[in-house]
């Protein structure tokens, strides 16, 4: 059944965190969707940096500018600095479309694995730090090879959406069709999101052991 998604096309697009290889995967290919795209990081200088290492026109500035300034933000950031990050940017992200696509993953001899969070998962955290927000999980597993690559025209991927407001994912499922090849999959409530995050151990162990960047795909829909 063909569902009919808003039309996202003048949305402006804002990466937390958009100075890692996630965050600026996701800025270039917005990017040459010809979305308005801002990379955010703590250093206004690193995010200047990390624009400019792109081959597209996007902006960097600080975490704080880029929360005040997109239409819908995209929170990329390191684990490890994510709960205080979003606690820092409560104010200017309230009303606005957050989308968590933290994996909340450790590392160790025998590979990638899921690590416990209080509250369920990375965007579990990100609702309860920003009751005021609009919180979706999505682009979990997308490579970032993939998306920095400029010999790959289409990536060949379902992004799975999960979130409590429909208007909010099907927002979320539109932009992430706006990459080429790839298709927005309405995956649940936001309460399943635990387990997406957590998946992404897997997938880290199939690309390891095929050395591929494998991605997944949702039969039948």
């Amino acid at each position: 059944m063909s569902i009919e998604l808003p039309d996202v096309s003048g949305l402006s697009i804002g990466i937390l965190g958009g100075t890692g290889d996630q965050g600026k995967g996701l800025a270039r290919r917005f990017a040459l969707a010809g979305h308005t795209v801002l990379i955010g990081s703590r250093s206004a200088a690193r995010a200047e940096e990390a624009a400019a290492s792109l081959d597209v026109k996007v902006r960097g500035a600080e975490n704080a500018v880029v929360a005040a300034e997109a239409d819908v933000v995209v929170v990329a950031v390191p684990w490890e600095g994510h709960k205080a990050t979003l606690e820092a940017l409560r104010e200017p992200l309230a009303g606005k479309i957050v989308v968590d696509c933290v994996n909340p993953l450790g590392f160790d001899a025998k590979g990638a694995y899921a690590l416990p969070v209080e509250e369920g998962g990375a965007a579990l955290q990100a609702q309860a730090v920003l009751p005021d927000s609009r919180v979706v999980a999505a682009f979990h597993h997308v490579s970032a090879v993939l998306l920095l690559d400029p010999g790959v025209d289409e990536v060949d991927l379902d992004v799975l959406v999960l979130g409590d407001d429909r208007e909010a994912t099907d927002t979320v499922q539109a932009l992430a069709s706006r990459i080429p090849g790839v298709r927005g999959v309405y995956g649940g409530r936001l309460r399943n999101s635990g387990q997406i995050e957590a998946f992404t151990a897997n997938l880290i162990s199939i690309n390891r052991r095929y050395k591929a960047h494998a991605g997944i795909r949702i039969t039948d829909v």
